[in-house]
């Protein structure tokens, strides 16, 4: 494609935020299944189980909306700015420096982070409500009486750490693993099944780096809006590895892999 046929930033934020949109009506039930596994000691089939016996099947879907929100704002900047950004800094050559790509997905994690928090806040708040869904706007006047405009962005640092520490390790997986699966197969690099088997691969280990970060966000944007239960982000780490171990910060690990492999699959066919 010539440069003039390139999409612009904004064409090309649009894109990003339309797929991510239509691939979350398929991940979040995975999302939830994940947020409410980390904040208890449940496994996923007891999670799974109890949610649609106590709950129904359309409680799979609490806090669709804010999904939807998180979705245009972090994943469009995120996945939509990511090559004009790299682009405008000078990295978008094949030969370009990796550290180049790495700080273009860097500045468009952090970017689309802040504008996704209060999205993020509010979606897992809505997901790990076993009871009835609150109306939208009850929970967020209720949020923003009890801490003010600082309660949405409880979390935000260790969420600009985690979308920092995704694109970085897709960055250097997805490449890598599909010239695995291409060499070990004899598939064609643009294939479908290349790209199904690469994310795969690739989802594994991004999920290996991101999932201590997940599951540290979750904690601290799960808290009550009335009361708060970790000082920092420093706070909630060490309380978390003192009261359950370390091997709990990966805690939600199979469907942070699923959500992730599908996400890929469903969202990027779309664009």
């Amino acid at each position: 494609m010539s440069s003039s046929n390139k999409p612009s930033l904004i064409q090309s934020t649009i894109l990003g935020g339309t797929a991510a949109m239509f691939a979350v009506n398929f991940t979040h039930p995975i999302e939830l299944v994940k947020t409410r596994v980390q904040v208890s000691s449940e496994g996923i089939l007891s999670t799974c189980s109890s949610t649609m016996r106590n709950e129904g099947l359309l409680a799979f879907w609490k806090g669709i909306p804010w999904a939807y929100c998180r979705e245009g704002s972090y994943t469009a900047i995120r996945l939509g700015a990511y090559a004009p950004v790299r682009d405008a800094i000078g990295a978008g050559a094949p030969d370009s420096p990796a550290h180049m790509k790495f700080l273009a997905g860097a500045i468009t994690g952090a970017v689309g982070s802040i504008a996704g928090n209060p999205f993020d806040v509010l979606k897992t708040l809505a997901q790990t409500n076993k009871g009835e869904s609150a109306p939208l706007m009850q929970l967020v006047g209720q949020m923003y009486h009890d801490q003010g405009m600082s309660g949405f962005y409880r979390g935000v640092q260790v969420n600009i750490m985690r979308a920092i520490t995704l694109n970085a390790t897709k960055m250097g997986v997805y490449d890598i693993s599909k010239g695995y699966v291409v060499d070990s197969t004899g598939w064609a690099r643009n294939s479908v099944s290349t790209a199904f088997c690469s994310s795969f691969l690739a989802g594994f280990f991004m999920t290996v780096t991101v999932a201590p970060f997940d599951r540290i966000r979750t904690s601290l944007m799960n808290q009550p809006t009335d009361k708060k239960l970790y000082d920092s982000m420093t706070d909630c780490l060490v309380k978390t590895v003192r009261s359950e171990g370390p091997l709990s910060l990966w805690r939600g690990f199979i469907p942070i892999w699923a959500r992730e492999h599908l996400q890929h699959n469903v969202g990027s066919r779309q664009l």
